[in-house]
């Protein structure tokens, strides 16, 4: 059985798209939290949510400041602490949480921890990047759009 095709959904809602990127657009510009940091919590989110197309993209912009070796074990992040810095782990801790709110309700272990790696601006960026992150997995996944990788 083959897959149907889906709707390009920026092309469809190029307001919303526009609206959509321009969440994006503060995080990567007007936001103090360094570039790695923003496609290290973008990868974890997408994988949690399955979306193919930000797992493909997310991996590829990581492996640019990150060995594969570290990027590899990002889904197990928190098996391998001696890998990531403290901030980091917080970041991904926080990530895991907001993005499975429903189950989580972002604890309070989390966000002590992510309150004492991140300055008050910079957490709530933090987490508008994640909210972000999940709204794009949310029109990713169901439109199907496409990876990069080939067979």
């Amino acid at each position: 059985m083959g897959q149907i095709d889906r709707l390009v959904w920026n092309e469809v809602a190029p307001q919303g798209a526009k609206a959509l990127f321009g969440i994006h657009h503060y995080i990567t510009t007007g936001t103090e939290l360094p570039h790695e940091l923003i496609n290290l919590v973008f990868l974890p989110v997408s994988q949690i949510n399955r979306c193919a197309h930000c797992i493909d993209l997310h991996t590829r912009d990581l492996l640019k400041t990150m060995s594969f070796e570290k990027v590899v074990l990002v889904p197990v992040w928190a098996e391998v602490p001696h890998l990531f810095p403290d901030r980091y782990r917080a970041a991904l801790a926080w990530a895991e949480e907001v993005t499975r709110v429903s189950e989580a309700h972002a604890s309070d272990e989390a966000y002590a921890a992510a309150s004492s790696a991140f300055a008050a601006k910079d957490l709530v960026d933090l987490t508008i990047t994640i909210a972000a992150m999940n709204a794009f997995n949310r029109l990713g996944a169901p439109f199907r759009l496409p990876v990069k990788a080939q067979a």
